[in-house]
């Protein structure tokens, strides 16, 4: 609350409850998008639900890719698609390894 700072005077951080990232980490140790999610909310910060949603959408959009990892699903599964391509074309054989043969033991 800007005008009265009613979180100081009283004692508590309503903003450690809110975030997901903020909350105690095991070790001490910050969660792995708490610097995206720490962004979102400073950028937001002060602006309004309607600006901010417009001003802050990259920020917005760093911390969900951080937290649900949708674009690198989709990036992997269009490299996958790019592999079984390759090996029906017969320009692309797997390596032994990634068959399931295993290199004999001594």
């Amino acid at each position: 609350m800007p005008f009265w700072e009613l979180q100081r005077q009283l004692g508590i951080d309503v903003d450690r409850w809110l975030l997901r990232q903020s909350m105690p980490q095991p070790y001490g140790k910050a969660g792995a998008c708490h610097a995206f999610e720490r962004e979102w909310v400073e950028c937001g910060h002060g602006l309004g639900q309607t600006r901010a949603r417009r001003e802050c959408q990259l920020e917005y959009e760093d911390f969900m890719e951080c937290m649900h990892r949708t674009k690198l699903a989709v990036r992997l599964r269009t490299i996958l698609k790019q592999r079984d391509k390759m090996i029906k074309e017969g320009k692309y054989t797997m390596p032994d390894y990634h068959k399931g043969k295993e290199e004999p033991r001594p």
